[in-house]
């Protein structure tokens, strides 16, 4: 796994992926690829663990929105974990939080 490459655990029904950087313009056209991939197998859920992470730009929101469609379609779910204040505060003000389950670090 080079350092660009997300974390991704993969269980019966859901997958976690851990970006383990800022989900930024610069990194977000890799990271749809990865994720769009992964959308394709048909999950459940797939879980986006925020840990470590201290920057969403617009560009990585509009990633994760089009996530959030595209497993729509495909009858799944996305869910964002272990999100700091200020992305927890960035979703909630954007109203994210009604289209998909947002949890603050544990």
């Amino acid at each position: 796994m080079n350092e660009n490459e997300s974390e991704i655990i993969k269980t019966d029904t859901d997958v976690i992926v851990k970006p383990g950087r800022n989900i930024v313009a610069s990194m977000a056209g890799e990271f749809r690829e990865e994720l769009q991939q992964l959308v394709q197998e048909g999950p459940e859920e797939i879980i986006i663990d925020m840990s470590g992470i201290e920057m969403v730009d617009s560009v990585g929101i509009g990633v994760m929105i089009a996530v959030h469609n595209s497993l729509t379609k495909h009858g799944g779910k996305l869910r964002i974990k272990n999100a700091d204040d200020n992305i927890l505060s960035l979703f909630s003000t954007m109203r994210l939080d009604r289209h998909f389950a947002i949890e603050g670090a544990q």
